[in-house]
């Protein structure tokens, strides 16, 4: 899958539609992509990231708050495929600055709306996403 100039929706994101949509639709889209977002979102809250990295974060996170891309959101299941695609693929180009308690603290806001049982699933983050 080719990915789309995700840059092109840095202005859809604002944290307030974040926390909505994600809540909204975190059974739906499972603990995998949660989990990603959830370490974007907070690694966007750290000083350690360039402003660089900040961007792009703030594109992917664009992306997944807008209904209209490359794959609507209201089509069922394949409809956020390609919000993961984008949020796997800037994870991997941040991964290196992410600090290991903000993966904890996606984790533990992860639990708030996930069981056990689908935590488990979110394993390697970067399986099947190539």
């Amino acid at each position: 899958m080719e990915l789309p100039d995700f840059m092109s929706y840095a202005n859809k994101f604002s944290q307030s539609e974040f926390v909505e949509k994600i809540s909204r639709i975190a059974k739906r889209a499972g603990a995998k992509m949660v989990y990603a977002a959830l370490i974007l979102y907070y690694t966007l809250q750290s000083d350690k990231v360039s402003k660089t990295d900040k961007a792009i974060i703030i594109g992917a996170l664009g992306y997944m708050i807008s209904p209209l891309d490359v794959i609507p959101d209201a089509i069922p299941i394949a409809g956020l495929t390609d919000d993961l695609a984008v949020l796997l693929y800037v994870l991997k180009k941040v991964w290196t600055d992410i600090d290991p308690q903000i993966m904890e603290q996606a984790k533990e806001r992860l639990a708030k709306w996930f069981d056990d049982d689908e935590i488990s699933e979110i394993g390697n983050l970067f399986d099947s996403a190539e």
